[in-house]
């Protein structure tokens, strides 16, 4: 068991104490944890199959059509009839012939008289990918109903399995940017603040110089270069964000490098990384996490405006940015539109909430009853 020093534990009691962060933090924690198994959620693979008193996991390995009777090397499509009927007949040749029958028949482990090795498959609740073209009849967006709950896109794929992984996509995206942007920002601002001078001075100019770089045109310029990737557009977004957080330190380190306790310090010889960063930089702590909310909210925004303009992610990725583009293209088909405004919402607004409790938590003026 974790054990906090009695300062965090006075920090966790006042988070625990604001009802709208700490619910906002629970429901969000179950969202997150469900799409971080997204696989496991919405696949157009099983998760488990037993075939011939053997398991196999299908998403985790790639297994070929004849690993179950059937006839090519490619990797077994398990939603097709004759792969569902060769796994539930234990490789019957008469699959290929009336795969839905054979399929019935062998429900009670006995197939025209014989008894058979009997398979099964475990599917997850949502029997799509978040790239699995619906076999549903009719012109494409096609209305939610008891198959696609939330309907389909101009591409017939399901919109609740884009929405599961897109959700997932944007929360990796924006924690991995903001832990990364935070690092590179709280240190450069605490260098300015605390040396000051000539070390501010070159700092300052080269963050004015950098800010003016139009971070749209450079994404388009690599993005013609190179490959659309996740870790790519993670790099691109690092270099243009760490700027967010470098004045609010810097603030706080200029106005703290002159009180008594920095003075002690120093004279005791204490070096000035420990001054910076383990007296210091706590107590710049509350004016840091006030731009947090801004900062997880602006890189969303961010995501989300890149793939809607087509310079985000690749096209076949699940975005949520890219569902609202299909929104405005598919007027309609409002349950596109709804889709995309809620899923926005949610997340925005329980992330918000949540960041909005840490800064208080952190903040020792606050009080909570």
């Amino acid at each position: 068991m974790i054990r906090l020093s009695p300062l965090n534990q006075r920090r966790w009691r006042n988070f625990r104490r604001n009802n709208r962060a700490y619910w906002s933090l629970i429901l969000f924690s179950v969202i997150f944890t469900i799409t971080l198994f997204a696989e496991f959620v919405a696949n157009d693979k099983p998760i488990l199959v037993q075939y011939r008193g053997e398991l196999y996991m299908p998403i985790f390995r790639f297994y070929p059509e004849t690993e179950f009777g059937g006839d090519f090397e490619t990797e077994a499509i398990y939603r097709d009839p004759e792969v569902r009927c060769l796994i539930a007949s234990g490789g019957l040749d008469i699959c290929f012939d009336d795969p839905e029958g054979v399929i019935a028949d062998a429900e009670d482990g006995v197939v025209e008289g014989e008894e058979i090795a009997k398979g099964w498959a475990i599917w997850p609740p949502i029997p799509y990918s978040y790239n699995t073209t619906v076999d549903r009849p009719g012109a494409a967006p096609l209305p939610p109903n008891g198959q696609n709950l939330l309907g389909t896109d101009d591409t017939k794929r399901d919109v609740l399995a884009r929405v599961i992984y897109g959700f997932r996509l944007s929360v990796l995206f924006t924690l991995i940017v903001t832990a990364l942007s935070s690092v590179i920002g709280i240190a450069a601002g605490a260098v300015q603040g605390y040396f000051g001078g000539r070390t501010d001075l070159i700092f300052q100019r080269i963050i004015e110089i950098w800010a003016s770089t139009p971070q749209l045109y450079v994404i388009i310029i690599l993005f013609a270069i190179l490959p659309r990737s996740f870790w790519l557009l993670v790099v691109i977004t690092v270099l243009f964000g760490w700027m967010a957080l470098v004045g609010v330190v810097r603030a706080e380190f200029l106005r703290a490098r002159n009180l008594e306790y920095v003075r002690a310090a120093k004279a005791l010889g204490v070096s000035n990384l420990t001054i910076m960063f383990r007296h210091m930089l706590p107590n710049a702590m509350v004016a840091t996490l006030t731009m947090l909310p801004f900062v997880i909210t602006g890189t969303i925004s961010l995501l989300a405006g890149l793939d809607f303009l087509g310079f985000g992610l690749p096209s076949s990725a699940p975005s949520l940015g890219e569902l609202t583009l299909q929104a405005k293209q598919n007027l309609q088909a409002p349950w596109l539109a709804f889709t995309a405004f809620f899923a926005f919402a949610i997340m925005l607004s329980l992330l918000v909430f949540i960041f909005e409790g840490v800064r208080d938590a952190f903040d020792p003026r606050k009080t909570f009853q």
